[in-house]
């Protein structure tokens, strides 16, 4: 269930997430105190993530994962520097060591998107029919994470001062990862539900397959439907997928409708409050 971070049903023990520093590859010498970070009241929560921002601000973060496929990155990536958009990246550990890929990773960090980890394994957290059944220990999990954070860390990525944002495998988890990821000093997150956006990895035959043209459609129906529209949204898309019909020549068009619409497009750590909005081309 999806709530509101009022103090009715909302358990911080579950839901506030930790910011502080992990020291490179998981080292052994002990870290810094973490900060507390609690959700705020106009943010929305789901299992002890934050899955939506502040409706009232007109503003969404794109959000692209990636695991072994990812052949619409520079498409994705030239239409971004074309209209001078910030967005946030989050790939697994075989999409980092996928040699092909590794340039497009570096023009991410060096053009100014947020990167950051997406699992080094791609493990899956919790049983798909009995989410509270968690399937990982918790040392799996925090090996795992590090393994990729060291690795985006070598790429240049995740070098700032805030907390290191993270989007879970298969973007499915439960409150045991959030609370994990919270005192590792990681803040998980997830996608906001509600426009079918990340049915884009669904090849031709697959039940949830649905026409890249109509899964454009159904994102700007949703908006225009809706009394919030895409406020606060974390907008999910995938790099690449098996599919035919791709999704990536549809990113473009996609954007241009929505900053027609008056929406600013924003990184997450600027969407959830850790930074301040700097051009797409700042260093």
């Amino acid at each position: 269930m999806l709530r509101h971070a009022t103090s009715s049903g909302y358990s911080p023990s579950l839901a506030a997430t930790i910011v502080g520093l992990l020291c490179l590859g998981g080292c052994t010498q002990p870290r810094p105190e973490p900060v507390a970070f609690t959700p705020r009241p106009e943010w929305t929560l789901d299992h002890g993530a934050v899955v939506r921002g502040d409706r009232s601000q007109r503003t969404i973060a794109l959000i692209f994962t990636g695991g072994d496929y990812g052949e619409g990155t520079p498409v994705i990536l030239d239409a971004l520097r074309d209209r001078g958009i910030r967005a946030s990246f989050f790939v697994t550990g075989q999409f980092v060591r996928t040699p092909q890929f590794r340039p497009w990773l570096r023009r991410m960090v060096d053009e100014g998107q947020y990167l950051g980890p997406h699992s080094d394994a791609h493990l899956l957290y919790c049983d798909w029919e009995d989410r509270a059944r968690t399937l990982v220990t918790r040392e799996q999990f925090e090996q795992d994470l590090r393994v990729n954070m060291k690795a985006l860390r070598a790429l240049g990525a995740l070098r700032g001062l805030g907390p290191v944002y993270f989007i879970p495998p298969y973007e499915w988890f439960n409150e045991d990862q959030a609370r994990w990821a919270a005192d590792m000093g990681v803040v998980l997150f997830n996608f906001t539900p509600g426009t079918g956006s990340n049915r884009d990895w669904a090849p031709e035959g697959h039940r949830s397959f649905v026409p890249s043209q109509t899964i454009a459609h159904d994102i700007l129906a949703y908006e225009e439907r809706e009394p919030d529209g895409l406020n606060g949204f974390f907008l999910l898309l995938h790099l690449g997928s098996q599919r035919k019909d791709k999704m990536h020549p549809h990113i473009g068009p996609l954007l241009d409708a929505l900053l027609e619409r008056g929406y600013r497009f924003v990184r997450v750590d600027e969407l959830l409050g850790n930074r301040e909005s700097r051009p797409a081309d700042a260093k």
